[in-house]
């Protein structure tokens, strides 16, 4: 399917001009309703994606110089990958009086690993042009090594993994796959999140832990930022 060329100026300035004439009562905005559609994607996140919400995706390839001005209004930066058919909004970079609008997420060490392990997945998935699928079962194994309790914790420890898995779930970062329970899709966007140095070095600190050369008590569970 061919979208409208964002250099086409006629599609975009016809499109800004169909004032919705009062969507609710004090209307004043002028935006059409499928741009305010878009905007309310971006802001409720963490996502646009592409596949999933393709009449949005149009959208926002159409009204992306004015999505981009209504975002830098509230300092945030709008990000979209062309090739992963992804975008998102994230927090601008300016002086530290700037109010924020986007609150971090705080990761646990097992969040952590686990974030680790989908971004590998999806880079292992898209060197084959294929899907990013796991499962509960395959990530409940995957992150075995790391549990360092000795098993006498086990199910302290299998509950933060489920709690893991489930803040991937809210943030949309696993995606339910239709007709199953059990099967996730790795969100795209993870690819945007982690730069290949970073995964570098969340992969040296995190092996070094696999290996038993660091502690993974208490202390390494503390939460921290996204």
């Amino acid at each position: 399917m061919q979208l409208p060329d964002n250099n086409d100026p006629d599609i975009t300035i016809e499109s800004i001009d169909e004032t919705p004439n009062g969507l609710f009562p004090g209307d004043t905005g002028e935006l059409p309703i499928d741009t305010r559609r878009t905007l309310v994607q971006l802001l409720s996140g963490p996502s646009l994606d592409g596949r999933r919400h393709s009449k949005l995706w149009t959208v926002l390839l159409r009204d992306e110089i004015y999505i981009r001005k209504f975002f830098c209004e509230l300092f945030l930066e709008l990000v979209i990958d062309h090739d992963l058919g992804v975008a998102f909004t994230r927090q601008a970079e300016t002086d530290e009086n700037t109010p924020k609008l986007l609150r971090r997420a705080q990761l646990t060490f097992i969040d952590s690993v686990l974030l680790l392990h989908l971004r590998k997945q999806l880079a292992q998935a898209q060197t084959h042009s294929e899907r990013a699928v796991v499962s509960k079962d395959d990530i409940i194994e995957e992150l075995k090594p790391y549990d360092k309790t000795g098993n006498t914790d086990k199910a302290g420890y299998d509950k933060r993994v489920h709690a893991s898995i489930e803040k991937m779930k809210k943030h949309n970062i696993l995606q339910k796959i239709r007709g199953s329970d059990n099967r996730f899709e790795i969100a795209p966007t993870l690819k945007l999140l982690f730069s290949a140095e970073e995964v570098q070095k969340l992969i040296h600190i995190y092996g070094n832990i696999k290996d038993g050369e660091l502690q993974t008590d208490t202390a390494a569970d503390e939460e921290g930022d996204a």
